[in-house]
């Protein structure tokens, strides 16, 4: 054979590309544990980063493309970002444990109107009017508000995941009604159809089975269904002839002696004998 008629063997993979990998941002009080751990045991080839942004940060994360996907708190701030919400948390008070409403289970907006309440600039409530008294100064941080209500210095209303991100012996937190509530969703850049990981993740964070139809195991199985040679029939059944069909050799042997008429035990007379009532001999 020359070498014009061998055939082109497949080209070699890229020693200088990047091997698939996934980068998750994801802002304060989301816990992404359970879905990273499906995400390991799904594609363990791929591994998955994760990177902690504040609020402020995520959104352009993805739009800078240091990250492929992340967990953020809802409304996205833009069209140039696709997002699903995931869930909407309860929103609570924190305040000192000693503080009359660590007395009661359940706190309304209008319970907070004589208390200095603490606002501060990464809040993610998305406020149009704050319940309660404003500080004189806003602070930088949540964590530096929860430093001033354990100091006697107001309250302070977020998310329920950021008061046990932030949780300290001498503070505690009560539902709070009659507020805005903290979606969280999963986000990415907006396209046509989102990137093969991507759509691996979205399936996870949805709870779609290993075996869905769509992201990239999906594509695996596919393409190894279609290579996979037809099946070939199965051999015809082997038995005895069927009732009818005609067999090689001598004919079976008539039963009854060849004989017609019937038999021994029928009721009427055999073939040459007389019929009706014998005749009476004088």
């Amino acid at each position: 054979m020359t070498g014009s008629d061998a055939s082109p063997s497949a080209p070699s993979p890229d020693p200088s590309a990047d091997p698939p990998s996934f980068r998750l941002a994801y802002v304060p009080g989301v816990t992404p544990s359970k879905w990273v751990r499906i995400w390991n045991e799904r594609l363990p080839d791929v591994p998955l980063t994760l990177h902690a942004v504040t609020p402020a940060e995520a959104f352009g994360a993805l739009r800078e493309g240091t990250a492929d996907a992340g967990l953020v708190r809802l409304p996205a701030d833009g069209d140039d970002l696709s997002a699903i919400p995931l869930y909407t948390e309860t929103t609570v008070v924190v305040v000192p444990k000693d503080h009359l409403f660590a007395a009661v289970e359940e706190v309304a907006a209008e319970d907070l109107a004589d208390e200095l309440v603490l606002h501060p600039l990464d809040d993610t409530l998305g406020w149009e009017s704050p319940p309660g008294r404003p500080a004189f100064e806003r602070p930088a941080t949540t964590a530096d508000a929860v430093e001033l209500v354990a100091a006697g210095v107001g309250l302070l209303v977020v998310p329920q995941s950021l008061a046990r991100l932030h949780h300290r012996k001498d503070l505690t937190y009560r539902t709070l009604t009659g507020v805005p509530q903290s979606r969280v969703a999963l986000s990415w850049p907006a396209a046509d159809e989102a990137p093969d990981l991507v759509e691996e993740f979205i399936g996870i964070v949805r709870g779609r089975t290993v075996n869905s139809t769509r992201g990239r195991r999906a594509e695996e199985s596919k393409g190894r269904k279609e290579q996979k040679p037809a099946a070939t029939g199965k051999p015809a059944k082997s038995g005895k002839p069927g009732a009818g069909s005609r067999t090689s050799g001598r004919p079976a042997a008539r039963k009854g002696g060849g004989t017609s008429g019937r038999g021994a035990g029928g009721s009427g007379s055999a073939r040459g004998g007389r019929s009706g009532k014998p005749r009476r001999r004088s």
